[in-house]
């Protein structure tokens, strides 16, 4: 399959969310067109934030996302990226303790929370070591898990009472695989309810709940075998142990002897070195439906005044408030395009969305009809992206993605999101003269893989400004 390096796979599960139903987290589809935005003017001090951080050392980005996290400001992966998430939990910090700055700390402000991160590690005890049994690198707030004793495979650290519990283990090769590990921790049970499920070719992650408690499990696959760890803990202790959680995963090396960033200090300023050039990910997905021709949602663009793709410019052509039409060369022609679906979906079909990541890849995330809207685990960029039945057909484009959604231990849960309707599709081509594509001749593919091979070559990621 050409393009099967270039897909990313998301199994997301198709249950309510912690705390609340997927349909409350995002309301239903409108019954009118939404009226259009106004387009956002460009943001310099975000531009200028960002340009400003990337100049950073690796290990002081790293650092600094890794401090956010334990003073509460953030909710996500620590990858050394600057992104919104990490603009507004600076944002959050420097109005929280009076920094003087009004967009990106300076040297003093940022040793400042480097400090304060490194406090809150040492008044927890989050000591980032090596497991020997396991052959794992974890952080574990020692403090508050002193009990310690070893499992097959693994270790064993709970709280005094036993009611929160964190455990390594590990696999050796040929024992069992992430397909086998992933059946059985997804397994429906009566009083366990899986809140989240990711599993790629290399990694696994799931998140449960049940009445009184939670869980969070990783599993990585490499040439040792497979090694993860699970954390879980009463209900009673979220408050605290949710944000232990973010940081424990960050801290989470499988196969890797080297410590993380989070173990390191903080780091020392140096000047600044010249920034490089900014990368922008996708803010929307386009799908290629004809030559130099790309459709995505208008909403999903509605902040957008220089549209790129890979790069180069994209130009609006023709709008209609729910659907936008850009002009585009692209580097190679793609294939047919998808069927816009003419018939309505049933309750609860299944679906898979095709989202344009950063660096040319596309996420697959399964999910389902939810009234007139679908219900799936999507990632930032996904608003355009194209809705499939199970035969390939275009049941309809993401209307448009949250601009803070909400995370769960660092991931996004399954949430609903409204849909402009294949119908609605097929009538906007009409309307500018662009063929609807053909049919594919089987009347259902046996597989995700057979759709997705056939037509991820056509998404492509929409970024705005150069």
């Amino acid at each position: 399959m050409a393009h099967r390096d270039r897909v990313r796979w998301l199994a997301g599960g198709l249950v309510a969310l912690s705390g609340a139903s997927a349909e409350a987290q995002v309301p239903p589809a409108p019954s009118k067109p939404a009226a259009v935005q106004k387009p956002a003017a460009p943001d310099p001090v975000y531009d200028a934030a960002r340009a400003a951080y990337e100049a950073l050392p690796e290990a002081e980005r790293k650092g600094l996302q890794d401090a956010l996290v334990w003073t509460g400001d953030y909710n996500s992966v620590v990858t050394g990226t600057y992104g919104r998430r990490t603009h507004d939990a600076l944002l959050a910090y420097a109005a929280r303790t009076g920094a003087r700055e009004a967009a990106f700390p300076g040297p003093a402000t940022r040793a400042t929370l480097l400090a304060a991160g490194a406090a809150a590690r040492k008044a927890g005890q989050f000591a980032v070591r090596r497991d020997g049994p396991s052959g794992v690198t974890l952080g574990v707030p020692e403090r508050l898990l002193p009990k310690r004793s070893g499992t097959p495979g693994g270790t064993r650290w709970q709280s005094a009472d036993g009611a929160i519990t964190l455990e390594t283990k590990s696999f050796p090769p040929g024992e069992t695989d992430l397909d086998a590990i992933f059946a059985r921790i997804t397994a429906p049970t009566p009083d366990r309810k899986v809140t989240y499920k990711l599993k790629r070719p290399d990694f696994l992650v799931v998140t449960a709940e049940t009445a009184q408690g939670k869980s969070y499990i990783r599993y990585a696959a490499g040439a040792p075998g497979i090694r993860g760890f699970t954390i879980g803990y009463g209900k009673g202790a979220a408050a605290e142990v949710d944000r232990l959680v973010i940081a424990i995963a960050n801290s989470f090396v499988p196969f890797e002897e080297a410590a993380p960033a989070s173990e390191r200090g903080p780091a020392v300023a140096v000047a600044p070195a010249p920034a490089p050039p900014v990368r922008r990910p996708p803010v929307a997905t386009g799908l290629v439906i004809g030559p130099g021709r790309v459709l995505t949602s208008a909403q999903a663009l509605a902040a957008c005044t220089e549209p790129t793709i890979a790069g180069r410019p994209a130009r609006v052509v023709a709008t209609d408030r729910i659907l936008t039409l850009l002009d585009w060369t692209p580097p190679a022609p793609g294939g047919p395009p998808p069927v816009p679906r003419d018939t309505p979906v049933k309750e609860a079909e299944a679906v898979v969305v095709l989202g344009a990541e950063e660096g040319g890849t596309v996420a697959v995330a399964p999910g389902e009809t939810v009234g007139e809207g679908i219900a799936a685990p999507l990632q930032p960029g996904s608003g355009g992206a194209p809705v499939l039945d199970r035969s390939g057909n275009l049941v309809g484009l993401v209307s448009s993605y949250p601009t803070a959604p909400r995370l769960v231990a660092g991931v996004v849960p399954p949430t609903r999101y409204a849909l402009v309707p294949g119908a609605r599709i097929a009538g906007f081509l009409a309307e500018n003269r662009i063929p609807a594509g053909s049919r594919p001749a089987e009347p259902a593919l046996a597989s995700l893989g057979a759709v997705t091979g056939r037509l991820a070559g056509l998404v492509v990621g929409i970024a705005c400004g150069r």
